[in-house]
């Protein structure tokens, strides 16, 4: 009976070493993916304060809440599960669907630039009478929910191209953590930001002179951070949705587009010296964003002047 008990916590630690083994694993392929997917994580950050900018205060986090909860159904359950299935068995597929992710990111960011150069605009904006607030609000989550989407499937792909070569318990495990961190950082970030005005308006109604001149400065300056933001989210999508159109044409055998960009990002970091990281850097960003806007640019054109789509029926078609 000893010798069974002696095998048996034996085997008990061999297990716990093993499951722990496999958590440090699932861990450290979690860390690793996760800088990958920086850029699109900046990106999500940057382009979610636009849905909630003009509305009421009092719906802010609301609205918030229930894009988180929709960006987590979108990775945990849509997502996760596929992303598992096609790398079991159709792992080839994955740089297409990234492609096509990187398309309707190029897509969006040329609209909204297109827009803002004074093109037409598609769909009821905060600067437009709105008439049905509620319909007008649930129009803003279903395209914050949409481009999450796009944005969550970015983030899957890459994470899941990191760990391609781990366990399928591993993969999921990896899998849910990065959803659920990069979910709950994201949007955690975008209801500090959207409240900040709040925050300042509190301070402002302190005792301390230093508190009441911060809280101004805080009211004052969101009207600019949202401004920036909105600018930052439109570079990130062209950026981040270029950047993954010429990756995805080197991996299928188009690299000359990505190799050209590369060699004029080499090129700038030998002359700029110390700043030639910074530079060669920016350099690849802008190439890859004015790839995506020409990119974007002609699909808004055959999207809207050809097939006659406006944006309207894609948030109609959302809502319901």
């Amino acid at each position: 009976m000893p010798g069974g008990l002696t095998a048996l916590l034996d085997d008990v630690a061999i297990i716990a070493r093993a499951a722990s083994a496999s958590v440090d694993d699932i861990a450290a392929a979690a860390g690793r993916a996760g800088s990958k997917t920086a850029g699109v994580v900046i990106d999500d950050t940057a382009v979610t304060p636009s849905y909630v900018t003009g509305l009421s205060p009092a719906r802010e986090l609301p609205i918030i809440w229930r894009i988180t909860r929709g960006s987590l159904f979108n990775k945990l359950v849509i997502l996760l599960p596929g992303a598992l299935l096609l790398s079991e068995f159709l792992p080839q597929a994955i740089v297409f669907i990234l492609m096509l992710g990187g398309c309707y990111l190029s897509y969006e960011g040329a609209e909204k630039v297109l827009e803002k150069l004074g093109g037409e605009k598609h769909g009821k904006t905060v600067d437009d009478v709105i008439e049905d607030p509620v319909a007008f609000e649930k129009q803003r989550i279903a395209g914050a929910v949409r481009t999450d989407l796009i944005l969550s499937a970015e983030i899957m792909a890459i994470t899941l191209n990191e760990v391609a070569a781990e366990t399928l318990v591993t993969r999921a495990g990896v899998l849910a953590i990065v959803a659920v961190l990069v979910t709950v950082g994201v949007y955690g970030v975008v209801g500090l930001i959207v409240k900040m005005d709040d925050i300042g308006l509190h301070l402002t109604k302190r005792s301390s002179r230093l508190a009441q001149g911060f809280g101004r400065g805080l009211v004052a300056f969101m009207p600019h951070l949202l401004t920036i933001l909105s600018f930052v989210g439109t570079i990130a999508m062209l950026w981040v949705g270029g950047g993954i159109i010429l990756h995805g044409l080197a991996e299928i055998g188009i690299e000359g587009p990505e190799h050209w960009i590369e060699g004029i990002e080499h090129g700038v970091s030998a002359i700029a010296g110390s700043a030639g990281g910074v530079l060669g850097w920016l350099t690849f960003a802008g190439l890859a964003a004015l790839t995506a806007l020409v990119i974007g640019g002609v699909i808004v054109f055959v999207l809207h002047k050809v097939l006659g789509v406006g944006h309207d029926d894609k948030e109609a078609a959302a809502a319901h």
